[in-house]
């Protein structure tokens, strides 16, 4: 049995939709973030000393990693969701596998922290100017490739989508980037449409009725 210790707000939803999607049975522990930092809980490092979601313990072993973690998810339990090492669509498969957090996420991320420091009346100087270059530079190629795409790669669902759609529906509906990228917002907006998406917002919003 997987047991996926899972973070409210957390990359963790990537595991938990993955997992609704193969119908893999699992044991789902959740963890919420302090109100007042929004970090997570202390108990999470009883788990792994990082203390960071997500972390699934499968045959023993304590894993982090939303990429390592669907990566091995998907070879084990759930082939049909990469194409073929020998396929010709395999590198691009690893490519928006591992984009998701090296390229998307750190833009993304200083945004997010920039327009918080800004609030509190922080003067930014060369930080505002970078993430800025490189959200428009990331998020426009992103809205260029998705033009007239249902999934990433090789037109159907793979892990490339459990990478790349959490991040780019944070974009669209946290940042209110859907009038600005609406390739990636109509991407997004057909990931929601599949029963294993509605299924995890369920269980998240549940989560969250504590």
């Amino acid at each position: 049995m997987i047991t996926l210790h899972h973070l409210d707000q957390s990359r963790s939803f990537r595991i938990l939709w993955l997992l609704e999607e193969i119908k893999q049975p699992y044991e789902l522990k959740k963890y919420y973030r302090d109100p007042t930092t929004h970090l997570a809980p202390e108990a999470l490092k009883t788990i792994h000393p990082l203390g960071k979601s997500p972390v699934i313990e499968w045959n023993g072993k304590a894993i982090i990693e939303s990429g390592a973690i669907i990566e091995l998810l998907i070879q084990k339990l759930a082939p049909q969701l990469a194409p073929d090492i020998n396929d010709s669509d395999y590198a691009d498969y690893l490519q928006w596998i591992h984009f998701s957090e090296s390229s998307a996420m750190v833009p993304y991320l200083l945004k997010i922290f920039n327009s918080i420091e800004s609030q509190h009346g922080t003067k930014l100087v060369f930080l505002e100017n970078y993430a800025q270059v490189e959200f428009d530079k990331v998020f426009s190629f992103l809205n260029d490739y998705l033009e007239n795409k249902k999934y990433f790669v090789a037109n159907r669902l793979t892990g490339a989508d459990f990478m790349m759609g959490f991040a780019l529906n944070s974009l669209i509906y946290k940042l209110n980037q859907a009038e600005n990228y609406p390739h990636i917002k109509s991407y997004v907006d057909g990931l929601t449409m599949l029963a294993s998406w509605r299924n995890t917002v369920e269980i998240e919003n549940s989560l969250n009725l504590k």
